[in-house]
């Protein structure tokens, strides 16, 4: 029997790899909510669009009578929510727009959440389900040992992470207070086709093909646990079908490596496919001023959604890493556009 998704933030990055597997890997119906800010892309969409089971509504997660609306109208068995403002460096310049979004837009889904719950039939309403998509941000940083797990104490750094640690409290909440069926993910950091060119590695990728600096923080030592999108798509589709309410489920790639580590590797893979005359790709890193309150390290053990749900990553860092390189080099259209009307790469998130 086909499941109606709703998914919120479905023309960003995850969200977009998500309908996708949806799309192209089942038989259920998807309906997007985005707001089409910067990162959101309806170019993203493009292989699905057409399809009979995909739909579209733009729309602010924060509009308390179009998410009632919408809702009512569309009839879902399962809302996925991935709206979200979410790169640090943005929320240091202009954190009230995270909290409106990532809080606020999060509170008032919620709110739409359970009044459509509590009035469907008694069937339909033991089937629902509200996943909440999160980030291993919310546990702030790490040593050079341990993992996040699902138990790790929140302890966010900045005002992302924050606002993201405020919307799962929301969650959970709203779970235990109202009893709205919930479940919980904090994923590592995604990476591959479709992300925004201001993360680390599109703008590495994109830096390198323009021949620009590619700046790395500090000394670049920060390490994080590398995901690719596509393992996390498959991820997110279980725990919204198959995990437990109530509960939270970590989503890493067991990737740990360096910024600077991860930009060698795209230096050097550039180096394959596209020689530079002048030089190595390597040549172009350039070490910039640390951003403020950068967390040293981010490392998930993925035991539990390995154990109960049977995902574990498919994609190599190495074998991902090769995949997204090749993406970027093959749809120059895609990330051209962003780059002539929405982001040149400057660096953002820089206190005075």
């Amino acid at each position: 029997m086909s499941r109606r998704f709703i998914i919120t933030g479905g023309a960003g990055f995850i969200g977009s790899a998500l309908v996708r597997h949806i799309v192209d890997d089942t038989n259920d119906f998807v309906l997007v909510i985005d707001k089409l800010t910067y990162a959101g892309n309806m170019d993203s969409l493009a292989s699905v669009a057409s399809d009979p089971r995909f739909a579209f509504v733009k729309a602010d997660i924060a509009d308390a009578a179009k998410m009632r609306s919408v809702l009512a109208s569309y009839q879902p068995d399962t809302v996925i929510h991935l709206a979200a403002e979410s790169h640090v460096d943005r929320s240091i310049d202009g954190p009230g727009e995270f909290i409106q979004t990532n809080v606020v837009g999060t509170f008032t889904l919620l709110q739409a959440a359970v009044g459509y719950w509590r009035g469907l039939p008694a069937k339909q309403r033991d089937g629902f389900r509200f996943h909440h998509v999160s980030t291993d941000e919310v546990f702030g940083s790490l040593g050079p040992d341990g993992h996040f797990v699902e138990t790790t104490p929140y302890r966010p750094n900045s005002p992302y992470s924050a606002s993201k640690a405020a919307s799962d409290h929301l969650v959970n909440a709203w779970h235990h207070t109202y009893g709205l069926p919930t479940v919980v993910s904090n994923c590592s950091n995604n990476y591959g086709p479709c992300q925004f060119p201001e993360k680390l590695i599109p703008l590495m990728i994109i830096n390198a093909l323009e021949g620009k600096p590619l700046p790395i923080y500090g000394t670049g030592a920060n390490v994080r646990d590398w995901l690719y999108v596509d393992d996390h798509a498959r991820a997110l589709l279980l725990v919204a079908t198959a995990g437990q309410i109530g509960h939270t489920y970590c989503i890493g790639g067991c990737n740990e490596m360096s910024n600077l580590d991860v930009s060698t590797m795209i230096c050097e893979l550039m180096d394959e496919i596209l020689r530079r005359p002048s030089g190595a790709h390597a040549s172009l890193i350039k070490f910039v001023s640390d951003r403020p309150g950068h967390d040293l390290r981010y490392a998930i053990k993925p035991d539990k959604i390995r154990s109960e749900l049977g995902w574990q990553p498919q994609e190599t860092f190495e074998r991902g890493l090769r995949k997204t390189v090749a993406w970027y080099l093959d749809n120059r259209m895609w990330w051209e556009r962003i780059r002539s009307n929405v982001y040149q790469g400057e660096r953002l998130g820089v206190v005075a």
